[in-house]
């Protein structure tokens, strides 16, 4: 499919100087380097192995850092996304509105997604969009464009996709963020992200779990912890009620010994929490190092 959506990308977008092309070969045996040639691609990343698609990404940023990108598409090999749109992605960013700009997909029209897939897509914008505090709603669509100032900022930590992470560390770090109505094509072949249902739901919420934890620490552990905290609670009440309306010469032990096990869990958890938000201020600061170093290996100064 490469070949195809290489026919459909521009060489030419108002308002842009220069379009060059760059190309993620993640570890293929499909002749990826040899299509990408035949088309005159301008760059092209090689691993050795696959490393997945996060990995595929930073990598790609890296190197259109380092050719001097100034603003950045990023699309897929599977022509899903209709290149004819990259225009409209860019134009926010050329007219200064916005750094990041994500091509919003008519998610309920289109035909080969699965009932389950369009839930779990709006569900998890839905998590991003109370993460990052941002109003994107289709956020784990990958045709998206970025500038240079917001991409040298970017770091995914998952391993699984770079698409839910990049949005809520652009709302954290206040880069204007937006997203255009974009079209998509037909499937041309089965999604390589995507390989069953099952293994979706769970790779899904996992990264949403883990996105909770790693930028909203302090309320995803309040909230858990809230559980057991109140199940230890509601049960320290039933046994105060119990003893005054039923004989109070019986001790219930096993309750007691519960709820005092359940108050425990829920306060640890709450310290847990209150540790992991601390953290998440160092964690900052050496984004901010970082950044610093980045810039001078990019700038080569």
């Amino acid at each position: 499919t490469l070949g195809i959506t290489l026919a459909e990308l521009p060489r030419e977008v108002a308002g842009i100087d220069q379009v060059e092309w760059l190309i993620i070969n993640d570890g293929s045996s499909d002749r990826t380097v040899e299509v990408a040639r035949r088309w005159g691609v301008d760059h092209i990343v090689s691993f050795e192995h696959n490393r997945g698609l996060a990995a595929g990404f930073m990598a790609g940023i890296e190197a259109c850092l380092k050719a001097g990108a100034d603003i950045i598409v990023n699309t897929d090999a599977d022509n899903q996304y209709c290149a004819a749109d990259i225009p409209k992605l860019v134009d926010p960013i050329l007219n200064g509105d916005a750094e990041m700009v994500i091509g919003e997909r008519p998610i309920h029209s289109i035909p080969h997604f699965s009932p389950t897939k369009k839930i779990l897509q709006g569900f998890g914008s839905w998590v991003v969009r109370l993460a990052s505090n941002t109003q994107i709603p289709d956020a784990p669509s990958g045709f998206r464009a970025i500038s240079r100032h917001a991409a040298i900022q970017l770091n995914v930590f998952n391993e699984y996709t770079y698409t839910l992470e990049t949005i809520i560390q652009a709302g954290q770090k206040g880069m204007a963020i937006t997203s255009v109505p974009i079209r998509t094509n037909g499937d041309l072949r089965p999604s390589r992200l995507v390989k069953s249902i099952p293994i979706y739901i769970q790779r899904s919420v996992l990264t949403i779990v883990r996105i909770f934890m790693v930028y909203r620490p302090l309320r995803f552990f309040t909230l858990v912890g809230g559980v057991p905290l109140g199940m230890g609670v509601g049960l320290c009440f039933r046994w105060v009620i119990l003893y005054w309306i039923d004989d109070p010469t019986r001790v219930r032990a096993p309750s007691l010994i519960l709820a005092a096990i359940l108050i425990l869990i829920g306060v640890q958890l709450w310290i847990l929490g209150l540790v992991a938000d601390v953290l998440a201020v160092n964690r900052k600061m050496l984004e901010d190092i970082q950044l610093r170093l980045r810039r001078a290996d990019i700038e080569g100064k």
